[in-house]
């Protein structure tokens, strides 16, 4: 697991850039990506739209080319499974993130949750856990919500 993330971060590392915000950058995008492919993974089954959905929030939110987007998504698929909880990812964003990219990264979840046309009991449990270990406050958890239900068209059930 440690070989991995170092090897992601020497590969992926922009040449003149300070070690150690480099290497917080790339810890947070591991991060935020093993949630995301945790999310992708919760139904049990993986949609081509929840894998799309995960690829493009991280494409968008970290602006990655192809090499760097499947190193980081096999690298997250890899976390996911290793991982004995989420508070190794999610105490890592607390230290990151303000509260506004702690919303967003939550908006972001509901959205690959949603974006199969459905949202499972196991999903929507997940939801309420990572919200509260990154301390997103009820009336945020739920505008986030409504944001991606919005955004996905995802009929409120």
């Amino acid at each position: 697991m440690i070989a991995g993330i170092r090897e992601f971060f020497s590969q992926f590392i922009e040449p003149g850039a300070r070690p150690a915000e480099a290497d917080g950058e790339k810890a947070l995008q591991l991060a935020t990506a093993a949630l995301l492919v945790e999310m992708m993974r919760m139904d049990r089954e993986i949609a081509d739209a929840e894998r799309e959905s995960v690829v493009a929030t991280l494409r968008r939110e970290f602006a990655l080319d192809p090499a760097q987007l499947a190193a980081l998504l096999a690298l997250a698929e890899e976390e996911a499974r290793q991982a004995s909880g989420y508070h190794q990812f999610t105490s890592l964003i607390n230290t990151a993130c303000d509260a506004a990219q702690k919303v967003r990264i939550v908006e972001n979840l509901w959205r690959v949750a949603m974006c199969d046309g459905h949202l499972d009991a196991h999903e929507a449990h997940l939801m309420r856990k990572i919200a509260d270990l990154l301390h997103v406050g009820h009336a945020d958890y739920v505008a986030a919500k409504q944001r991606a239900r919005e955004a996905t068209g995802l009929a409120p059930g």
